[in-house]
């Protein structure tokens, strides 16, 4: 009871002071936005996304998941990392169709997915970027990415893959959390390792920063699809106070607002390519954020984890391999993309379970 009245006051406050304001709204500086939206892309990536939830590890490390064949089929894991700790996980690796390297992040699993929305409508902005004056991030989302084992993995990776193939491009995804962890990849690897040719492709993300934030991530990440579809709730929090611009959170743009139109038999789905504003008021800002179910599907591609509130990972003891574990049980497996293909165990009692 004690949470249903917290979701409820969360509610109305969010509809009083979203009736209430009024102001002039802050604009996001950026340069020329070059990003141009791909249909055929987004469907791609949002694969990737989905499959990184996956809890098998021998599984999604050999590419054999359930989630790991379609549009991804081929592609070449040759970094898994598990931080246990934290609850997070992400891959890299090689999709020769796309000519890229992939990076791809799991969203939020370690609590149930009503409780962790609950939690975004009370983050404040908290921390200053560094290297950018003014701009303001949320702490938490920061250290998701930046004070975990996930970014020394991702960097360890991404240096691997380019002295083999050289200055290919990297695309950079996630879904929920991992849309945010994406973003802060994204711009960690322009800012802190030069890299060229950077593209982040994210499924309904929540809002990561102030304006200032928005601004400098635009200028230095212009190639930024952030995809929003209907009512997801996700995209419209931490909320946005328009009365408020210089203390409020601020998406970077640019959204690409999925939504259907008609009615009965006869319906279909609109993809709007919005503003560059980041918070184009006739996309997904035009309707109230009010659904769970259109967060967790994404082109018709499911996007959770197989079981809410665990961490539960399942993995085979020949993977020792590849890597291991710290000593606070984080694991990080690694191998090059010309290696051979790994084989799945062909018995069972060779698996472990780990929580």
């Amino acid at each position: 009871m004690e949470r249903s009245g917290s979701w409820l006051r969360a509610m109305v406050v969010l509809t009083c002071l979203v009736a209430a304001s009024g102001a002039r709204e802050l604009k996001v500086r950026s340069r020329a936005h070059k990003a141009i939206y791909n249909h055929t892309l987004a469907t791609i990536l949002v694969e990737y996304a989905s499959a990184v939830y996956m809890s098998d590890l021998t599984e999604l490390f050999s590419w054999t998941c359930p989630r790991c064949d379609g549009k991804t089929k081929g592609f070449e894991v040759i970094e898994l990392i598990v931080d246990v700790q934290h609850c997070l996980q992400a891959y890299v690796g090689v999709a020769e169709d796309l000519n890229a390297m992939v990076i791809a992040f799991r969203g939020t699993q370690e609590h149930s997915i009503q409780n962790w929305v609950e939690d975004l409508y009370w983050k404040q902005l908290d921390i200053n970027y560094p290297g950018m004056p003014g701009a303001m991030v949320h702490h938490g989302f920061y250290f998701a990415y930046h004070n975990t084992t996930i970014r020394p993995g991702i960097l360890d990776a991404v240096t691997r893959a380019k002295d083999l193939y050289g200055d290919i491009n990297v695309m950079v995804t996630g879904h929920s959390m991992g849309g945010a962890m994406a973003s802060f990849c994204g711009l960690d690897l322009v800012v802190n390792h030069e890299a060229r040719n950077v593209q982040v492709l994210t499924f309904g993300q929540p809002r990561i920063g102030n304006a200032v934030f928005a601004s400098c991530y635009s200028d230095h990440v212009p190639n930024t699809i952030r995809i929003t579809n209907g009512h997801d709730i996700v995209p419209h929090l931490p909320p946005y106070y328009s009365r408020f611009p210089q203390k409020t959170y601020h998406h970077f743009p640019r959204e690409v607002w999925l939504y259907n139109i008609g009615f009965g038999s006869l319906v279909y789905q609109v993809e709007k390519v919005c503003d560059c504003s980041g918070e184009d008021p006739s996309c997904s800002r035009s309707v109230t954020g009010n659904s769970l179910a259109d967060h967790l599907v994404y082109y018709g591609v499911g996007l959770m984890a197989e079981t809410w509130g665990s961490c539960k990972i399942v993995k085979d003891a020949r993977l020792k391999e590849y890597g291991g574990e710290d000593v606070k049980g984080n694991l990080m497996l690694s191998r090059n993309p010309s290696a051979s293909t790994l084989r799945l165990p062909s018995d069972s009692d060779a698996r472990s379970n780990f929580s």
